[in-house]
Protein backbone atom coordinates (compact mmCIF):
# COMPACT_ATOMS: atom_id res chain seq x y z
CA UNK A 1 0.00 0.00 0.00
CA UNK A 2 1.26 3.58 -0.08
CA UNK A 3 0.10 7.00 0.58
CA UNK A 4 0.03 9.86 -2.26
CA UNK A 5 0.71 13.58 -1.89
CA UNK A 6 0.30 16.07 -4.78
CA UNK A 7 1.68 19.57 -4.02
CA UNK A 8 0.82 22.69 -6.27
CA UNK A 9 0.15 20.67 -9.48
CA UNK A 10 -0.16 21.69 -12.22
CA UNK A 11 -0.47 21.51 -16.29
CA UNK A 12 -0.97 23.30 -18.90
CA UNK A 13 -1.13 22.40 -23.10
CA UNK A 14 0.55 26.09 -24.15
CA UNK A 15 -1.60 28.80 -22.95
CA UNK A 16 -4.64 26.43 -21.69
CA UNK A 17 -4.45 25.16 -18.23
CA UNK A 18 -6.46 21.67 -16.87
CA UNK A 19 -5.26 21.54 -13.52
CA UNK A 20 -3.90 24.52 -11.84
CA UNK A 21 -2.10 24.46 -8.33
CA UNK A 22 -3.86 21.36 -7.14
CA UNK A 23 -3.10 20.28 -4.00
CA UNK A 24 -4.13 16.37 -2.58
CA UNK A 25 -3.36 14.09 0.05
CA UNK A 26 -4.31 10.41 -0.20
CA UNK A 27 -4.24 8.25 3.03
CA UNK A 28 -2.37 5.01 2.44
CA UNK A 29 -5.30 2.26 2.14
CA UNK A 30 -8.28 4.66 0.89
CA UNK A 31 -10.71 4.37 -2.21
CA UNK A 32 -10.54 8.37 -3.66
CA UNK A 33 -12.51 8.94 -6.62
CA UNK A 34 -11.89 11.32 -8.41
CA UNK A 35 -15.46 13.09 -10.42
CA UNK A 36 -16.30 15.91 -12.17
CA UNK A 37 -17.94 17.33 -15.61
CA UNK A 38 -16.37 16.16 -18.86
CA UNK A 39 -13.12 18.80 -19.31
CA UNK A 40 -12.53 18.94 -15.63
CA UNK A 41 -9.15 17.48 -15.64
CA UNK A 42 -10.02 14.25 -13.88
CA UNK A 43 -8.09 11.69 -15.91
CA UNK A 44 -5.40 14.25 -16.95
CA UNK A 45 -4.72 13.94 -12.88
CA UNK A 46 -4.68 10.09 -12.99
CA UNK A 47 -2.94 10.13 -15.80
CA UNK A 48 0.19 12.40 -14.65
CA UNK A 49 0.11 10.26 -11.17
CA UNK A 50 0.49 7.08 -13.39
CA UNK A 51 3.70 9.15 -15.00
CA UNK A 52 1.57 8.86 -18.33
CA UNK A 53 1.74 12.43 -18.49
CA UNK A 54 4.07 15.19 -17.80
CA UNK A 55 3.40 17.94 -14.98
CA UNK A 56 3.94 21.29 -16.04
CA UNK A 57 4.95 22.51 -12.16
CA UNK A 58 4.39 20.86 -8.55
CA UNK A 59 5.27 17.79 -7.21
CA UNK A 60 4.04 14.16 -6.96
CA UNK A 61 5.06 11.98 -3.79
CA UNK A 62 4.52 8.65 -3.99
CA UNK A 63 5.61 7.11 -0.29
CA UNK A 64 7.26 10.69 0.57
CA UNK A 65 8.67 10.14 -2.51
CA UNK A 66 9.03 12.01 -5.63
CA UNK A 67 7.91 10.71 -8.36
CA UNK A 68 8.26 13.66 -11.27
CA UNK A 69 11.07 12.24 -13.19
CA UNK A 70 10.67 8.55 -12.47
CA UNK A 71 9.07 6.67 -15.79
CA UNK A 72 6.03 5.48 -15.48
CA UNK A 73 7.38 1.36 -15.05
CA UNK A 74 9.23 2.85 -11.98
CA UNK A 75 6.41 4.14 -10.14
CA UNK A 76 5.13 0.82 -8.91
CA UNK A 77 1.43 1.61 -10.10
CA UNK A 78 -1.21 -0.14 -12.13
CA UNK A 79 -3.10 1.31 -14.52
CA UNK A 80 -6.31 -0.22 -15.69
CA UNK A 81 -8.17 1.89 -18.46
CA UNK A 82 -11.70 2.11 -19.83
CA UNK A 83 -10.44 -0.51 -22.89
CA UNK A 84 -9.70 -3.74 -21.98
CA UNK A 85 -6.60 -3.34 -23.78
CA UNK A 86 -6.28 -7.31 -23.61
CA UNK A 87 -3.62 -9.08 -26.32
CA UNK A 88 -5.90 -11.10 -28.60
CA UNK A 89 -3.30 -14.03 -29.49
CA UNK A 90 -2.95 -14.81 -26.05
CA UNK A 91 -5.18 -16.59 -23.39
CA UNK A 92 -6.24 -15.62 -20.17
CA UNK A 93 -3.46 -17.32 -18.27
CA UNK A 94 -0.83 -15.85 -20.67
CA UNK A 95 -2.65 -12.24 -20.55
CA UNK A 96 -2.00 -12.02 -16.48
CA UNK A 97 1.40 -13.70 -16.87
CA UNK A 98 2.75 -10.91 -19.54
CA UNK A 99 4.01 -8.53 -17.00
CA UNK A 100 5.37 -10.51 -14.70
CA UNK A 101 7.61 -12.33 -17.44
CA UNK A 102 8.79 -9.06 -18.27
CA UNK A 103 9.81 -8.32 -15.25
CA UNK A 104 11.72 -11.52 -14.97
CA UNK A 105 9.86 -13.24 -11.95
CA UNK A 106 10.58 -17.41 -11.71
CA UNK A 107 8.18 -19.45 -13.24
CA UNK A 108 6.91 -20.87 -10.23
CA UNK A 109 6.12 -17.43 -8.63
CA UNK A 110 4.16 -16.41 -11.79
CA UNK A 111 2.10 -19.25 -11.62
CA UNK A 112 0.71 -18.80 -8.07
CA UNK A 113 0.21 -14.68 -8.22
CA UNK A 114 -2.35 -15.78 -11.52
CA UNK A 115 -3.27 -18.97 -9.69
CA UNK A 116 -4.90 -16.76 -7.02
CA UNK A 117 -5.84 -13.64 -9.03
CA UNK A 118 -7.63 -15.86 -10.89
CA UNK A 119 -9.36 -17.25 -7.77
CA UNK A 120 -10.09 -14.11 -6.35
CA UNK A 121 -11.51 -12.80 -9.09
CA UNK A 122 -13.32 -16.12 -10.02
CA UNK A 123 -11.87 -15.95 -13.21
CA UNK A 124 -10.16 -19.70 -13.12
CA UNK A 125 -12.50 -21.40 -15.42
CA UNK A 126 -11.91 -18.58 -18.12
CA UNK A 127 -7.74 -19.34 -17.99
CA UNK A 128 -7.38 -21.11 -20.89
CA UNK A 129 -9.75 -18.71 -23.40
CA UNK A 130 -9.22 -16.02 -25.77
CA UNK A 131 -10.16 -12.57 -25.14
CA UNK A 132 -13.15 -13.35 -28.02
CA UNK A 133 -14.40 -16.09 -26.31
CA UNK A 134 -14.94 -13.63 -23.03
CA UNK A 135 -17.97 -11.24 -22.21
CA UNK A 136 -17.56 -7.60 -21.54
CA UNK A 137 -17.53 -8.47 -17.77
CA UNK A 138 -14.79 -11.39 -18.07
CA UNK A 139 -12.66 -9.36 -20.13
CA UNK A 140 -13.05 -6.68 -17.81
CA UNK A 141 -12.14 -9.01 -14.67
CA UNK A 142 -8.91 -10.08 -16.52
CA UNK A 143 -7.96 -6.48 -17.34
CA UNK A 144 -8.36 -6.05 -13.33
CA UNK A 145 -6.51 -9.16 -12.57
CA UNK A 146 -3.47 -8.11 -15.02
CA UNK A 147 -3.26 -5.32 -12.55
CA UNK A 148 -3.44 -7.29 -9.33
CA UNK A 149 -1.10 -9.86 -10.03
CA UNK A 150 1.97 -7.06 -10.61
CA UNK A 151 0.57 -6.62 -6.70
CA UNK A 152 1.57 -2.33 -7.03
CA UNK A 153 1.83 -0.63 -4.08
CA UNK A 154 -1.12 1.94 -5.88
CA UNK A 155 -3.97 0.50 -8.62
CA UNK A 156 -5.21 3.53 -11.15
CA UNK A 157 -8.76 3.24 -12.38
CA UNK A 158 -9.58 5.30 -15.39
CA UNK A 159 -13.59 4.61 -16.38
CA UNK A 160 -13.31 1.05 -16.26
CA UNK A 161 -16.76 0.46 -16.44
CA UNK A 162 -18.35 2.86 -19.28
CA UNK A 163 -18.26 0.04 -21.55
CA UNK A 164 -20.57 -2.13 -19.99
CA UNK A 165 -24.21 -2.46 -19.73
CA UNK A 166 -26.08 -0.98 -16.84
CA UNK A 167 -27.12 -4.25 -14.87
CA UNK A 168 -22.58 -5.21 -15.61
CA UNK A 169 -21.63 -1.92 -14.15
CA UNK A 170 -23.75 -2.98 -11.02
CA UNK A 171 -22.34 -6.21 -10.61
CA UNK A 172 -18.51 -5.10 -11.55
CA UNK A 173 -19.12 -2.19 -8.68
CA UNK A 174 -19.79 -4.98 -6.45
CA UNK A 175 -17.14 -6.80 -7.03
CA UNK A 176 -14.52 -3.88 -7.22
CA UNK A 177 -15.92 -2.85 -3.48
CA UNK A 178 -15.52 -6.73 -2.72
CA UNK A 179 -12.31 -6.76 -4.07
CA UNK A 180 -10.76 -3.31 -2.02
CA UNK A 181 -11.63 -4.76 0.86
CA UNK A 182 -9.64 -8.02 0.54
CA UNK A 183 -6.54 -6.34 -0.97
CA UNK A 184 -6.75 -2.99 0.88
CA UNK A 185 -4.31 -1.32 -1.36
CA UNK A 186 -4.59 2.46 -2.25
CA UNK A 187 -7.21 2.96 -4.91
CA UNK A 188 -7.68 5.84 -7.11
CA UNK A 189 -10.75 5.45 -9.41
CA UNK A 190 -12.10 7.85 -12.16
CA UNK A 191 -15.74 8.53 -13.44
CA UNK A 192 -18.07 10.37 -14.26
CA UNK A 193 -20.96 8.26 -12.44
CA UNK A 194 -21.41 9.98 -9.42
CA UNK A 195 -23.35 6.65 -8.30
CA UNK A 196 -20.11 4.54 -8.85
CA UNK A 197 -18.27 7.48 -6.69
CA UNK A 198 -21.21 7.12 -4.27
CA UNK A 199 -21.21 3.64 -3.38
CA UNK A 200 -17.66 2.65 -3.73
CA UNK A 201 -15.40 5.46 -2.99
CA UNK A 202 -14.47 6.01 0.80
CA UNK A 203 -13.89 9.84 0.00
CA UNK A 204 -14.45 12.00 -2.92
CA UNK A 205 -12.87 14.72 -4.64
CA UNK A 206 -15.12 16.51 -6.82
CA UNK A 207 -13.37 18.62 -9.92
CA UNK A 208 -14.15 21.67 -11.71
CA UNK A 209 -11.89 23.41 -14.40
CA UNK A 210 -8.86 21.46 -12.67
CA UNK A 211 -9.06 22.71 -9.79
CA UNK A 212 -10.72 21.00 -6.22
CA UNK A 213 -14.48 22.23 -4.93
CA UNK A 214 -14.70 19.52 -2.32
CA UNK A 215 -13.22 16.73 -0.72
CA UNK A 216 -15.22 14.72 2.23
CA UNK A 217 -16.75 11.00 1.77
CA UNK A 218 -19.97 10.38 0.42
CA UNK A 219 -22.36 11.90 3.03
CA UNK A 220 -19.97 15.19 3.89
CA UNK A 221 -21.00 15.79 0.11
CA UNK A 222 -24.36 14.76 -0.16
CA UNK A 223 -25.66 16.43 3.39
CA UNK A 224 -23.10 19.40 3.54
CA UNK A 225 -22.18 20.19 -0.04
CA UNK A 226 -19.59 23.17 -0.15
CA UNK A 227 -20.91 25.33 -2.02
CA UNK A 228 -23.67 25.07 -5.63
CA UNK A 229 -21.78 23.42 -7.98
CA UNK A 230 -21.21 20.23 -5.77
CA UNK A 231 -24.76 20.61 -4.58
CA UNK A 232 -26.10 20.30 -8.14
CA UNK A 233 -23.28 17.54 -9.03
CA UNK A 234 -23.58 15.43 -6.29
CA UNK A 235 -27.11 13.72 -5.76
CA UNK A 236 -29.29 11.71 -7.96
CA UNK A 237 -31.72 13.02 -9.03
CA UNK A 238 -30.77 16.22 -9.05
CA UNK A 239 -31.72 18.62 -6.15
CA UNK A 240 -34.27 21.57 -6.14
CA UNK A 241 -32.36 25.22 -6.47
CA UNK A 242 -34.80 28.69 -5.19
CA UNK A 243 -33.87 31.83 -5.72
CA UNK A 244 -34.57 33.30 -2.23
CA UNK A 245 -34.25 36.68 0.16
CA UNK A 246 -32.85 36.63 3.66
CA UNK A 247 -33.98 39.14 6.50
CA UNK A 248 -32.64 39.01 10.33
CA UNK A 249 -35.96 38.74 12.01
CA UNK A 250 -36.80 37.03 15.38
CA UNK A 251 -34.35 34.45 16.83
CA UNK A 252 -32.47 33.78 12.92
CA UNK A 253 -32.78 34.57 9.70
CA UNK A 254 -36.08 35.03 7.38
CA UNK A 255 -36.39 32.96 4.16
CA UNK A 256 -38.66 34.47 1.52
CA UNK A 257 -39.13 31.83 -1.53
CA UNK A 258 -41.63 32.59 -4.19
CA UNK A 259 -44.83 30.02 -4.38
CA UNK A 260 -44.22 29.67 -0.95
CA UNK A 261 -44.68 30.83 3.00
CA UNK A 262 -42.24 33.05 4.29
CA UNK A 263 -40.04 30.90 7.32
CA UNK A 264 -37.23 30.89 9.47
CA UNK A 265 -34.17 29.50 10.32
CA UNK A 266 -32.32 29.55 13.23
CA UNK A 267 -28.73 29.22 13.17
CA UNK A 268 -27.60 31.11 10.30
CA UNK A 269 -23.94 32.29 10.63
CA UNK A 270 -24.56 35.54 8.35
CA UNK A 271 -27.09 37.14 7.06
CA UNK A 272 -27.12 38.08 3.20
CA UNK A 273 -29.98 39.33 1.28
CA UNK A 274 -30.18 37.50 -2.21
CA UNK A 275 -29.33 33.92 -1.48
CA UNK A 276 -30.39 30.23 -3.15
CA UNK A 277 -31.98 27.74 -1.01
CA UNK A 278 -31.86 23.96 -1.89
CA UNK A 279 -33.64 20.92 -1.10
CA UNK A 280 -33.52 17.70 -1.92
CA UNK A 281 -36.42 15.56 -3.67
CA UNK A 282 -36.66 13.79 -1.05
CA UNK A 283 -36.84 16.20 1.66
CA UNK A 284 -40.36 17.17 0.54
CA UNK A 285 -43.49 15.94 2.71
CA UNK A 286 -46.84 15.36 -0.01
CA UNK A 287 -49.52 16.81 2.18
CA UNK A 288 -47.03 17.90 5.10
CA UNK A 289 -44.16 20.13 6.28
CA UNK A 290 -44.05 23.28 7.89
CA UNK A 291 -43.45 25.81 4.56
CA UNK A 292 -45.98 24.39 2.23
CA UNK A 293 -47.06 24.73 -1.63
CA UNK A 294 -49.14 23.85 -4.32
CA UNK A 295 -48.11 22.61 -7.68
CA UNK A 296 -49.48 21.06 -10.84
CA UNK A 297 -47.48 17.22 -11.72
CA UNK A 298 -45.99 17.51 -15.25
CA UNK A 299 -44.55 13.97 -15.54
CA UNK A 300 -44.38 10.92 -13.40
CA UNK A 301 -41.64 8.69 -13.50
CA UNK A 302 -42.50 5.13 -11.96
CA UNK A 303 -39.23 3.65 -10.75
CA UNK A 304 -41.15 0.62 -8.66
CA UNK A 305 -39.70 1.57 -4.97
CA UNK A 306 -39.89 5.25 -5.30
CA UNK A 307 -41.80 8.03 -7.56
CA UNK A 308 -39.82 10.95 -8.70
CA UNK A 309 -43.06 13.80 -9.40
CA UNK A 310 -41.84 16.44 -11.99
CA UNK A 311 -43.94 19.83 -10.82
CA UNK A 312 -44.45 23.11 -11.68
CA UNK A 313 -45.62 26.05 -9.32
CA UNK A 314 -47.59 28.95 -9.79
CA UNK A 315 -44.66 31.17 -10.54
CA UNK A 316 -43.41 28.58 -13.39
CA UNK A 317 -40.79 26.85 -11.00
CA UNK A 318 -40.30 23.59 -11.80
CA UNK A 319 -39.95 21.19 -8.51
CA UNK A 320 -38.70 17.38 -8.57
CA UNK A 321 -40.14 14.96 -6.19
CA UNK A 322 -39.46 12.00 -4.94
CA UNK A 323 -41.80 9.55 -2.98
CA UNK A 324 -42.87 6.36 -2.20
CA UNK A 325 -44.00 3.95 -5.24
CA UNK A 326 -46.86 3.00 -3.54
CA UNK A 327 -48.63 6.49 -4.22
CA UNK A 328 -50.95 6.64 -7.29
CA UNK A 329 -50.33 10.14 -9.11
CA UNK A 330 -50.94 11.19 -12.69
CA UNK A 331 -49.97 14.11 -15.09
CA UNK A 332 -52.12 17.28 -14.26
CA UNK A 333 -53.05 16.74 -10.67
CA UNK A 334 -52.65 19.60 -8.19
CA UNK A 335 -51.64 18.55 -4.99
CA UNK A 336 -50.33 20.42 -1.50
CA UNK A 337 -46.38 19.52 -0.69
CA UNK A 338 -43.58 21.24 2.06
CA UNK A 339 -40.78 21.45 3.49
CA UNK A 340 -38.89 21.43 7.15
CA UNK A 341 -36.67 24.43 7.29
CA UNK A 342 -33.94 21.85 9.20
CA UNK A 343 -33.67 19.99 5.30
CA UNK A 344 -32.66 23.21 3.38
CA UNK A 345 -28.80 24.06 2.00
CA UNK A 346 -28.21 27.61 1.83
CA UNK A 347 -25.86 29.38 -0.73
CA UNK A 348 -25.24 33.10 -0.89
CA UNK A 349 -24.41 35.09 -3.98
CA UNK A 350 -20.86 33.77 -4.62
CA UNK A 351 -22.63 30.10 -4.50
CA UNK A 352 -20.71 28.94 -1.36
CA UNK A 353 -22.20 27.72 1.52
CA UNK A 354 -23.76 29.93 4.34
CA UNK A 355 -23.22 27.20 8.02
CA UNK A 356 -25.41 27.21 10.63
CA UNK A 357 -23.98 27.43 14.17
CA UNK A 358 -22.53 24.51 15.06
CA UNK A 359 -21.19 23.05 11.80
CA UNK A 360 -17.62 22.05 11.37
CA UNK A 361 -15.24 23.79 9.07
CA UNK A 362 -15.79 21.84 5.03
CA UNK A 363 -12.43 20.72 4.10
Amino acid sequence: MAGLTLRNVEKSYGSVNVIEGLNLDVVDGEFLVLVGPSGCGKSTLLRMIAGLESITDGTIAIEDTIVNDLPASKRELAMVFQSYALYPHMSVRKNLAFGLQNMKLPKAEIDTRVAEVARVLQIEPLLDRKPRQLSGGQKQRVAIGRSIVREPKLFLFDEPLSNLDAELRVQMRVELASLYSKLGTTMIYVTHDQVEAMTMASRIVVLRKGEIEQVGTPQDLYTRPANLFVAGFIGSPKINMFAAKATKGGQGVHLCVADFVEFEIEGLERTVDDVTVCLRPEAFKIGGGSVQAEATIDLVEYLGSEILLHTRLASGQTVLLQTSGKDGFAKGQTLTFGFDPADVHVFDLNGDRVAFAGEEALV
